[in-house]
């Protein structure tokens, strides 16, 4: 397959960034999108060329890293993660523009990384269970109705790799936050903390530079997860009963 690629190309975080054009002439349709990444790199390196800068990890969907936008939509047009996208989703002459995350609270530090620390300062706000439970229980020592137990596991599937932020029109994270307010809020363990959780946690996103949702959609439909949408109705929920608890 011949590509043509636009890749966002900035030194810095203050630098100016632009699109620079690359031409591949040999990509197969069974690379990654990544791996094609890589040889695209390859041949910067040759040339003696700066490399693009793009975030990578486990390489298997699980991690959230990898997020780009391409052509307009956050990991390209699959519902997966960027490097489960495999190239056959392209055509042979498909022109393909790749660029990073666009929210305020995910600043660019080079290329296509972005520093996504804002999502652990919210999970450090609150996304979490304190209380000591001591040795491990019994398993079915406190029993879980199956579905609050599913709701849970559905919601846990978050890998907090920033695809609604990017997806949504006010750069919002109420998906994310929904997905670990609900996680936790369906189980017993979190139900000590549960009003001051979602207070802190909804401080924190607004502080960050988050914007409002307003139910546009668009977040969970770009989610490489398929987190539903009601987890965000769940979030509004606890938000108004914690003015009641607190």
């Amino acid at each position: 397959m011949r590509i043509t690629l636009n890749v966002w190309r900035q030194a810095g975080t203050n630098a100016k960034g632009d699109l620079v054009t690359y031409q591949l002439d040999d990509v197969s349709p069974d690379m990654s999108f990544l791996e094609m990444l890589d040889v695209l790199n390859e041949n910067l390196n040759a040339k003696g060329e700066e490399p693009v800068a793009f975030d990578s990890d486990c390489r298997e969907g699980i991690c959230g890293t990898c997020g780009v936008v391409i052509n307009g939509i956050p990991h390209g047009p699959e519902v997966t993660t960027t490097c489960q996208l495999h190239m056959r989703s392209f055509s042979d002459g498909d022109e393909i523009t790749v660029e990073p995350w666009r929210a305020t609270a995910f600043p660019v530090l080079k290329d296509l990384v972005v520093d996504k620390s804002a999502f652990d300062r919210i999970i450090a706000a609150g996304g979490f269970i304190s209380a000591n439970t001591g040795a491990a229980p019994e398993a079915h020592s406190q029993l879980v109705p199956k579905r609050n137990a599913d709701r849970a596991f559905q919601a846990a599937a978050c890998i907090g790799c920033g695809a609604c932020v990017a997806a949504c029109p006010n750069a919002s994270a109420m998906l994310f936050m929904g997905a670990k307010i609900t996680h936790l809020g369906e189980m017993p363990q979190g139900q000590p903390e549960r009003w001051s959780r979602v207070v802190t946690m909804v401080n924190q996103h607004d502080s960050e530079g988050f914007g409002g949702c307003q139910n546009v959609g668009s977040c969970s439909a770009a989610c490489p997860k398929e987190i539903p949408l009601d987890v965000i109705s769940t979030l509004n929920g606890d938000v108004r009963a914690a003015r009641r608890h607190l």
